[in-house]
């Protein structure tokens, strides 16, 4: 090769680097990003401005937060939300097991159960649930115990009763999804060492789905401490309820609204934080074999 080749134009022997040099490096301007920062940040500074110039006693925020009413309430939101979601939890595993059922009856039985409890509204069944006196107003079995409804059908096990049945109906779909997302070979392999159906479900079915259903659960227990203000609609004291009674007697209501918003960011925050921490709790044996 000719030594001429490797020298540049000025006698200098051609260099990578030193070329690279001669080029002035100008970084990409995004400005379609700047100007949804500098909107976002204007808007979001026109909405403080104008909170903070409304007719807003904020005292009273701070004064109501810690009320005892309010925090019976909050108490109140949990302890539904819990039980509701429990028993959902229940009632969706026993539909989805139904459903998955090689007995026509169980199967349509609980494609009918879906199909109602998910085709109506969360509100109507509460009035439904309240109102049962309506229909039946005695709950008996001959011969053993007899009982008003109305002494039975509480706001508290109406609100429980609507929510924890509503909640199954849409927990089925995802329990279902779950099971079907384990490999069929170990459904056959159960089979083949004689473990009978509903054992294979508990001890090798359901934990390998787990990781499936937990995610999407966990997200509707979430929206469940949301939920329980419907419950508001047939008097159950939860956070929303108390809290409507307040400004009711004082007409604060934008600052007790503003109560209740922020107790339910605090309580879905903290969920949201045990969701992460349980998943990935579920998902370590996914995490080994990456």
């Amino acid at each position: 090769m000719n030594s001429s080749q490797n020298v540049n134009e000025t006698g200098r022997a051609a260099d990578p680097a030193y070329d690279l040099k001669r080029y002035q490096m100008v970084p990409k301007r995004y400005y379609g990003r700047i100007t949804a920062t500098v909107v976002i940040i204007l808007l979001l500074g026109s909405l403080v401005h104008a909170f903070s110039q409304g007719k807003i006693e904020w005292s009273y925020v701070g004064q109501f937060f810690t009320a005892r009413a309010i925090l019976d309430g909050v108490v109140n939101t949990l302890v539904m939300s819990i039980l509701a979601m429990a028993l959902g939890i229940f009632f969706g595993v026993v539909a989805a097991i139904m459903y998955m059922s090689p007995n026509p009856v169980l199967h349509y039985l609980s494609v009918g159960y879906a199909w109602v409890f998910r085709g109506t509204p969360l509100i109507l069944q509460l009035l439904l649930w309240f109102n049962l006196a309506l229909v039946f107003p005695v709950i008996a079995i001959p011969g053993v115990f007899s009982v008003e409804t109305v002494n039975v059908m509480t706001p508290f096990v109406a609100a429980l009763l609507g929510l924890s049945i509503n909640q199954g109906a849409y927990t089925s779909e995802v329990v279902r999804a779950g099971l079907l997302s384990v490999d069929t070979g170990q459904y056959e392999a159960a089979k083949s060492i004689g473990m009978p159906r509903l054992q294979a479900l508990q001890r090798i079915i359901l934990p390998q789905a787990m990781r499936v259903i937990l995610p999407p659960v966990g997200n509707e227990f979430i929206s469940m401490i949301k939920t329980t203000s419907l419950a508001s609609m047939i008097q159950y004291s939860e956070l929303l309820y108390n809290t409507q009674n307040i400004y009711y007697a004082n007409a604060r209501v934008m600052e007790l609204l503003f109560v209740a918003g922020i107790w339910y960011l605090i309580i879905v925050t903290v969920l949201s934080f045990g969701q992460s921490r349980l998943e990935r709790y579920f998902s370590r044996g996914q995490r080994r074999r990456n």
